[in-house]
């Protein structure tokens, strides 16, 4: 399968960033598209790609069986792409039963809809390198354990082991990504390092790195992310029951990632401001992945670069940096 025009897709979580880019390639490619939506926050990332009207927005949370099987059988659903999650780290830190709730209750409510489904034929489950937790051996594989210990991290090992249980246990075509940490246009958390430095320096402001610059992590352009899930999508007998990596073998230490934004954004004059002298209590030191497994799976590959990928993002806040006032 490679042609999407006509086909039924559902996407959960795709109000918010990456979602959102998912479903603007689904409608590229001439799918029909369903979102689900839990909380009517204008403007989102839909309204800021002008994706609201081109898709139909149902009005839910991903917890809700009774909801699910509805979506799925009114509208004749084909692809499901599984994106909503409560994705803040410090919130899940603050607030793990609602994390707990949408990220494993939703999942597993999501994946029950779509085996009792008659129409459903392909399902993309997102997990995360966070649900690794710290291993000594780098870079991470696919057949590393889960390890992740924190409410967030243990919250996506949840969902990748049910997504594979569904998988294993019921036949369920579904398959599990495991990205490195996205970037591009439209992510209006700020509080994560690339967008909320990329503002500061476009507002002639020091960008401020919440630790002592050291920790190691790599990044992920999201429009390579977005055609990582439709691949998968597309081909889903080969990916049935297994989870895949996807990184660019592009780690980068966080003080030299925020200077290469300033530079990227023609601001030299601008000096980091690094938080703390010492580790933050449970902060990894260093996190990256091995994409082999899905290159020789089903092809895929990361094609922006994290300098192309950083320029591509500056011209999109600096175009669009009155909208996040």
């Amino acid at each position: 399968m490679s042609d999407w025009t006509n086909r039924r897709a559902f996407v959960t979580g795709a109000t918010g960033f990456v979602g959102a880019h998912v479903a603007r390639l689904l409608v590229e490619q001439g799918a029909s598209v369903v979102c689900l939506q839990r909380d009517a926050v204008r403007p989102g990332t839909l309204d800021l790609f002008d994706l609201r009207r081109r898709v139909t927005v149902i009005a839910g949370e991903v917890e809700d069986y009774a909801l699910l099987e509805r979506v799925l059988n009114e509208y004749d659903v084909e692809a499901v792409f599984h994106l909503a999650a409560q994705a803040l780290v410090l919130a899940a830190n603050r607030s793990p039963l609602s994390t707990f709730e949408t990220n494993v209750r939703g999942t597993y409510m999501l994946l029950e809809a779509c085996r009792r489904s008659q129409t459903v034929r392909r399902v993309v489950v997102a997990s995360s390198d966070k649900a690794y937790g710290t291993h000594e051996r780098l870079p991470y594989t696919e057949d590393d354990p889960l390890l992740g210990l924190f409410p967030y991290d243990a919250s996506k090992a949840c969902a990748d082991i049910l997504a594979r249980c569904y998988a294993h246990a019921y036949g369920l075509p579904v398959a599990v990504t495991r990205f490195a940490n996205v970037y591009g246009p439209g992510d209006l958390n700020l509080s994560r390092v690339i967008p909320g430095a990329i503002v500061a320096v476009l507002r002639g402001e020091a960008p401020v790195i919440r630790s002592d610059g050291t920790p190691v992590r790599e990044f992920v352009y999201v429009d390579d992310v977005a055609r990582g899930y439709l691949r998968l999508a597309e081909q889903i007998e080969e990916a049935r029951g297994e989870a895949f990596n996807f990184g660019t073998g592009e780690p980068a230490q966080m003080l030299d990632l925020v200077r290469r934004i300033i530079r990227l954004a023609g601001k030299e004059g601008l000096e980091p401001r690094v938080m703390l002298q010492g580790k933050i209590a449970g902060e990894i030191d260093a996190q990256y992945l091995s994409a082999e497994k899905v290159r020789e799976a089903v092809g895929w590959r990361a094609e922006v670069g994290l300098d192309e990928g950083l320029r591509r993002t500056i011209e999109w806040y600096r175009a669009h940096l009155n909208d996040l006032q």
